[in-house]
This record gives C-alpha cells, sequence and structure tokens, in this order.
C-alpha cells in the first residue's frame, strides 16, 4: 500500500506534515532532517526541490530554495540522497516531494516519476501543473509508479472544482489557507469559514491546511475541522537559527504537539 493511504487509514486527525528544502542548510543535510523528524514523530514529510524561481512560496523558502541550489543542489543528487537514506532505513514516514512542473519536465516526467518511487516517494505535489494536464497527460504515469498526485486549492477555489479534485485523487487534499504565499498571516474569521465549508462539504480524501501554520495555536485551529496541517516556514526558520538538527526536529514537533 502507498504510505500516505497507510498513514490515513490508521490516523484520521492532527496529522502533522513537515516541509522543508532539500540541501539546505547544508547540502548533505537532506538525510539528517528526514530522520530527525522521523525520529521525532512527524506524521509525513515534504521535501521541497530548490527551484530559482519558486512563485508559491514566501521569502524564507525561496531563500532556502536560493541556498540550497547555491551549495548543489539539483534533482539526480537529491535522488541518491534519498536513494541511500531507503538503504539506512525503511522505517519512514510518507515522504513527499514538492516542486514545480519545468524541472520535472527537463529531466523526464517518466524518469522522475519512476527514480522517486525507486528511492522511497509516496506523493508529488506541483502547484503549477493544471488540473486537465494533469489528468490528460500524467496521471497515468504517476499510477504506474504508485506515485499519489496532491492537489491544492484556495478559499478562491469552486465547490465545483474541489469535488472534480477530490473525485480524481485517492490520496488527500492540500487546502492553503489563502489566495497569498507561503508564511504569511491571512485573515483567522475568513480562515475559520474555509475550514468549516470544506468540513462539511464532506470530501472523501483526508484534507490538511498548509500556509501560515507556525505555531501550537495555528495548529490546532484546522485540526478542530480538518484532518491536520502542514508546516514548512516556521520549521525552516528554526534551521536557520543553527544548532542540533535531532533537538531542532524534537523540540519544533514538541511546539506543535
Amino acid at each position: 500500500m502507498n504510505r500516505i493511504k497507510e498513514l490515513f487509514s490508521r490516523k484520521k486527525e492532527k496529522i502533522l506534515s513537515v516541509y522543508f528544502t532539500a540541501g539546505y542548510p547544508n547540502l548533505h543535510d537532506t538525510g539528517l532532517v528526514i530522520q530527525a523528524l522521523t525520529k521525532a514523530g512527524t506524521d509525513m514529510i515534504e521535501i521541497g526541490m530548490p527551484y530559482s524561481d519558486p512563485l508559491a512560496d514566501g521569502p524564507v523558502i525561496q531563500h532556502s530554495s536560493t541556498i540550497a541550489l547555491k551549495n548543489g543542489m539539483n534533482m539526480r543528487l537529491l535522488f541518491q540522497q534519498l536513494k541511500d537514506l531507503k538503504s539506512l532505513s525503511d522505517d519512514l514516514p510518507p515522504l513527499i516531494l514538492m516542486g514545480y512542473l519545468n524541472p520535472v519536465l527537463q529531466f523526464g516526467f517518466e524518469k522522475f516519476c519512476r527514480d522517486a518511487s525507486g528511492c522511497g516517494i509516496s506523493g508529488l505535489i506541483l502547484p503549477d501543473l493544471p488540473f486537465r494536464e494533469y489528468e490528460k497527460d500524467y496521471k497515468g504515469i504517476m499510477e504506474k509508479y504508485n506515485l499519489k498526485f496532491i492537489f491544492l486549492i484556495t478559499p478562491d477555489t469552486s465547490e465545483e472544482r474541489i469535488r472534480k479534485m477530490d473525485n480524481l485523487s485517492d490520496a488527500f487534499i492540500y487546502a492553503v489557507s489563502s489566495s497569498s504565499v507561503t508564511g504569511r498571516v491571512t485573515d483567522e474569521d475568513r480562515k475559520e469559514s474555509y475550514f468549516k465549508r470544506l468540513r462539511d462539504m464532506k470530501l472523501k480524501n483526508p484534507v490538511l491546511v498548509g500556509f501560515g501554520v507556525r505555531d501550537k495555536r495555528t495548529f490546532e485551529h484546522p485540526c478542530k475541522y480538518l484532518n491536520g496541517a502542514i508546516v514548512g516556514t516556521a520549521f525552516i526558520q528554526k534551521l536557520d537559527q543553527g544548532g542540533n538538527i535531532e533537538k531542532i526536529a524534537q523540540e519544533f514537533e514538541q511546539s506543535l504537539r
């Protein structure tokens, strides 16, 4: 069973997914961060593939991506790091790659899916891959390699479109909490209305909330209505401060739970 499916089959609430940028703070920290988050009890890990023009990301994640690229991170090295990690331990939470379509197409979409699956990746987030193109050109390839595609929705996404994505997906829905970029604070009342609307739609897939989740309060708020949340900017800010990665991950996890 795909590990994303396995996670949601046994856990329905307060799911924590943590995002970090591969190759940051240092080029060979990727495996160390994954191991540290795993030991800390993180339910799912989202690995950012550094890109020179990350349009959906706020300044903190953009900065981490810039540094990772300067460090020498690239797709082939990332896959090698993940392959090395998989050889050390197969007891990892679901791993998801998040990035942008152009580098994946340059790598070769099917080759990318084959290599990702081979090194333990369970899912893929590509915010700039149009819904219709995914359905027409890429869905079959991802299914061939047992990879789940995660759709993003915003408060402005229509109910009709959300239901189409829900019907096409068999992983989870990533509910962006605002129409802004990652790391921004938005109106709490509008968020609550959005979370309630999604809850009341009774979608077949779990829903995790991302963007603006940074501490215990902002983690627990969406968890009152939906299945969990995704944290990125706040964790990268902790990594920015330096120190022992395992301790950082442990303290960060405890601060949210």
